[in-house]
């Protein structure tokens, strides 16, 4: 974490419990993942979760990545590395939003400082899966790692009904629906009655 000391009490506690959730295994499938789908020129990181951030942080893996998933009309079009932290956080931006554009949602996307300042590096590992599982969901034959890397997404299971179908199942009554006949409030009472002396 940039400029900031150690945390002490609650704020120790939510930090511990946010680090607890980073997974070392899913580490070495991303790092092996990224490496494929790159090539060689992106190297590979030291393990653990400070060599995975330092390989990540300026932002040109990752843009790199998000290219390669591209046939055509790259989303970021300048990859450049830099030592200034503006610039870095600035090409982290540009992955998220060609990560968005790719079809990840909001809700598994990382904020920048979360990978900029390891404020949440798990939270890094759910984008780069939800990405890899668009990829491996799309097949449209940019995906360089093994299928089972990644779980496929639910496809949309679209169906046409003509309309002697849908007038037909106006009269049906589902069974979960249930039944109201009988139903009434008759000797219904809630607690005990208020006794009056």
């Amino acid at each position: 974490m940039a400029n900031k000391g150690p945390s002490f009490g609650l704020s120790r506690q939510v930090q511990d419990k946010i680090d607890s959730k980073y997974d070392t295994e899913l580490e070495q499938i991303l790092v092996e993942w990224i490496s494929r789908q790159c090539g060689s020129g992106v190297g590979k990181p030291e393990a653990g979760k400070l060599g995975f951030q330092t390989w990540l942080k300026d932002g040109c893996v990752l843009s790199e990545l998000i290219n390669s998933l591209f046939t055509s009309d790259k989303p970021v079009k300048k990859i450049q590395s830099s030592s200034s932290a503006f610039k870095q956080m600035e090409q982290i931006s540009q992955f998220l939003n060609a990560a968005e554009k790719y079809g990840v949602t909001k809700t598994d996307m990382f904020q920048t400082v979360d990978l900029w300042e390891g404020k949440d590096l798990a939270a890094v590992q759910r984008t780069l899966s939800a990405l890899g599982s668009l990829a491996v969901t799309k097949d449209e034959g940019t995906y360089k790692g093994e299928q089972n890397w990644f779980f496929k997404k639910a496809q949309e299971n679209k169906r046409d009904f003509s309309d002697d179908q849908l007038k037909a199942g106006k009269n049906v009554i589902g069974l979960q629906m249930g039944s109201n006949q009988g139903a009434s409030q008759e000797g219904m009472s809630y607690g005990r009655p208020r006794q009056i002396m």
